[in-house]
């Protein structure tokens, strides 16, 4: 059994999506929610699907990451899986689970990544550019923001008259299609 940890800040539809997509399976369990934003909307979707949930601030991720890891482990957590999580993961906790955290970005990297490039922002700077395809990049997290090996891209093209709104539509409905589908191939590798 791989043991799945999901940390998210917002309204957590890609971690409900997750649970969705593995509530069958005999392979992965998601064991654990962690979140930094007690009022986000991923908080009231921990308590629907009883996940076991833990709010840790920006403070406490910093200056506790060996009792983070040492929970992590206690709980047996084969794999991290940031479905919008907004905080930077101490490199401690990076190394500590080295290829075994997953992230999603809402653009094609290795363009438009690094900090501050999260919701709004990533499609207003791929707008601004002029391109013609956006997308959704699964990968591996490491110590610097958006530059570890990438598992899966999809993409979709960018009409003439987009906007950011969208956009973001677009890019959440690939990340809805293919995220579970790329925690799923991390998942087989590990088994």
């Amino acid at each position: 059994m791989i043991n799945i940890a999901v940390f998210a800040s917002g309204e957590g539809t890609n971690a409900e999506n997750l649970f969705n997509y593995f509530s069958t399976s005999t392979k992965v369990k998601i064991k654990l929610v962690v979140t930094n934003n007690e009022n986000a909307g991923i908080v009231a979707k921990a308590e629907k699907y009883k996940k076991n949930l833990q709010i840790i601030s920006r403070t406490s991720l910093n200056n506790y990451t060996d009792q983070l890891i040492d929970f992590l482990q206690t709980e047996k957590t084969d794999l991290i899986v940031l479905a919008g999580f907004l905080l930077k993961v101490p490199e401690k906790l990076v190394k500590a689970f080295p290829n075994r955290i997953i992230n999603i970005h809402p653009a094609l990297l290795p363009k438009f990544g690094g900090k501050g490039m999260y919701g709004m922002n990533v499609h207003k700077a791929v707008l601004e550019a002029g391109e013609k395809e956006s997308g959704i990049t699964v990968h591996f997290v490491d110590e610097e923001y958006d530059k570890g090996d990438v598992i899966l891209q999809a993409t979709c093209d960018i009409s003439p008259d987009e906007t950011r709104e969208s956009l973001a539509a677009k890019v959440h409905q690939l990340e809805y299609d293919h995220f579970p589908k790329a925690v799923q191939k991390v998942v087989d590798q590990l088994s």
